[in-house]
């Protein structure tokens, strides 16, 4: 455990923020590696697995609410010295994440066909999404496990391990894909069903490897099966923090959702760009993530210990660092973003409108990180609603305008990007205003 209600602020987000940054790095490119290798088998493929993908924010909805629930509390119970509640929160998260993985292999292979109808109308593509899902759900499923455990260490303060487990688990998954997707040494090519085949087996490793260390290492949070048993006072405060940040990824795939929707009559090429642009925009925001992640742990615990003025610091430090890596990251996606979607693709249809997403969307980056720092200072504060809030109001703001301009006969790629400029940038308004309602309510008036 490391005592983060002490020391610089600084110090503290130089030392997990790299940690956590390399972690979601890891984890994102397991998406492009899939894309990478099925780029081979056509843009059939490639919209394929990338509208299938899309479920995994779907999924990350649902991890999230155990995830998010675990950091905010153990984190809060480790600032009070209280290590018996870490553990029970600990135990009992490692008990809902067995039930979510079993809901998510349930129905992940009942609905992947139904889902696949439902943001693409070229039956290649529909095949192609179809069989990757079925071969990457039980993927899905061991991310709720994987992802409490690394919370769990996250709220004590420590990445590191949760991070070279994510490397093994990267490396892995690089060194099937070829091998599943395309044949590589064995003849036996898979094709979308080895990308999916070759993350379940990377994933699954990975589980493994953190048990392993929890049992062997871990000792300020333990896995206790006497621990297990269903218990309804912890299941409310797990999921009452939960719920909400669950929500705001429900959110996010919902707009994903929407957009393939919105690009579908443009065919299986503005998918492909989308899928690979939108992937690439993701690995543009993992710095500013990163930083914000590490603040939630930092302001967990300061708020468990009574400390609201160090709070107070910890967001504006945060806001600060997070704001100068957006606006570096902004200029390089406006830079011959070109340069980057060709090493997936060389269809020039597909590389136009990744382009075009990558240099209007980027646009977004300053505004994406402000709604991503209050996201974190609100998880750390253990009240996640006014997250929901703010993302609820940017899905009707983005969604539905989307629906009916889509519909209109002078409909263009860009219009949906023009939106997304100022939904996100009304959005980290929104979230500021609240952000600043919750520090008057939880940590009093600021001292003069």
């Amino acid at each position: 455990m490391k005592d983060l209600s002490q020391g610089s602020i600084v110090s503290h987000i130089a030392v997990m923020a790299p940690q956590i940054f390399v972690g979601m790095i890891l984890m994102m490119l397991c998406g492009l590696i899939d894309l990478y290798f099925v780029a081979g088998l056509g843009d059939a493929a490639i919209a394929g697995v990338g509208a299938a993908g899309n479920v995994g924010f779907l999924i990350n909805a649902l991890t999230q609410i155990l995830s998010v629930g675990a950091v905010s509390l153990i984190s809060q119970a480790v600032g009070r010295k209280d290590r018996a509640d870490a553990n029970l929160i600990f135990n009992q998260s490692l008990g809902l994440s067995a039930a979510g993985a079993l809901f998510t292999m349930v129905a992940g292979c009942m609905l992947a066909r139904s889902y696949m109808r439902s943001v693409a109308v070229d039956e290649a593509v529909i095949e192609a999404g179809t069989t990757y899902l079925v071969w990457f759900v039980p993927a899905l499923a061991l991310q709720f496990v994987a992802l409490v455990m690394g919370s769990a260490l996250r709220g004590t303060g420590i990445v590191r391990p949760t991070v070279i487990v994510q490397a093994v688990t990267v490396i892995i998954n690089m060194l099937l894909a070829p091998i599943l997707i395309s044949g590589w040494g064995t003849g036996l090519a898979l094709g979308v069903a080895g990308a999916g085949l070759a993350s379940t087996i990377a994933v699954a490793i990975g589980v493994a490897m953190m048990w392993i260390y929890f049992h062997r290492y871990e000792h300020y949070v333990a896995i206790n099966s006497a621990l297990w048993r269903p218990q309804l006072e912890q299941w409310k405060r797990i999921l009452g923090i939960g719920l909400p940040a669950g929500g705001e990824f429900a959110i996010i795939f919902l707009n994903m959702a929407v957009i393939y929707f919105a690009l579908r009559h443009f065919g299986a090429a503005a998918q492909a760009g989308f899928s690979i642009g939108s992937r690439l925009l993701g690995l543009i925001h993992m710095p500013g993530i990163s930083i914000a992640l590490a603040a939630g742990a930092i302001a967990g615990q300061n708020f468990g210990a009574g400390n609201g003025e160090r709070v107070r610091r910890t967001f504006k430090t945060v806001l600060l660092l997070v704001t100068a890596v957006m606006i570096g990251f902004t200029m390089i996606a406006q830079w011959r973003p070109e340069f980057f979607l060709g090493g997936f693709t060389e269809d020039a249809a597909t590389i136009a409108v990744g382009a075009l997403f990558l240099r209007m969307v980027s646009l977004n980056n300053v505004a994406q990180g402000v709604n991503f720092v209050c996201s974190s200072m609100f998880q750390g504060l253990g009240n996640t609603r006014p997250v929901l809030l703010s993302s609820g109001a940017r899905l009707l703001t983005n969604t539905l305008p989307l629906i009916w301009l889509s519909a209109m006969p002078g409909f263009r790629i860009e219009h949906a990007w023009y939106l997304s400029i100022a939904t996100t940038t009304l959005q980290a308004g929104l979230s500021l205003w609240l952000l600043r309602l919750e520090f008057r309510k939880r940590l009093g008036p600021v001292l003069q």
